[in-house]
């Protein structure tokens, strides 16, 4: 176990680091004060430039049964395009004065978001279950 542990972290070192000066970066933004829009763009780059995400995907992909799962519903086309429209159309409702609105859809797109990745993990153990002779439901 404890050599399996020190195995992960050699292979995953450099995303570990990555992660960890990322949130130093928005801990020390946060207490000076620095603009979220300049912050955020900053980490965008940053974890762009270095694989920071596709190194958490990879790190998530190694959880059993659930990992897989969740790292191929989270590059489903579908999930950007959803999220993707949202934006635009908070774009435009902020532009006519529907602040509040937008947090509340933008809310909603979330949670909707969540429960589609979450019912497709439970549908697909649920199905893996249901193959290896377990009856759950």
């Amino acid at each position: 176990m404890k050599n399996s542990f020190l195995d992960f972290l050699k292979a995953f070192r450099k995303t570990i680091i990555v992660w960890v000066l990322l949130l130093v970066f928005v801990l020390i933004g946060i207490y000076f004060g620095v603009p979220k829009k300049i912050l955020g763009g900053g980490i965008i780059a940053i974890g762009w430039v270095t694989g920071a995400f596709a190194g958490l995907m990879a790190m998530i992909a190694l959880l059993p049964l659930v990992g897989p799962i969740i790292v191929s519903v989270l590059s489903l086309p579908v999930i950007w395009l959803l999220n993707g429209l949202g934006y635009f159309v908070s774009i435009i409702a902020i532009k006519k004065g529907y602040s509040k609105e937008v947090v509340n859809s933008r809310v909603l797109t979330v949670v909707l978001l969540v429960g589609i990745v979450i019912g497709y993990v439970l549908s697909k153990l649920i199905d893996f279950f249901r193959e290896n002779g377990f009856n759950i439901l």
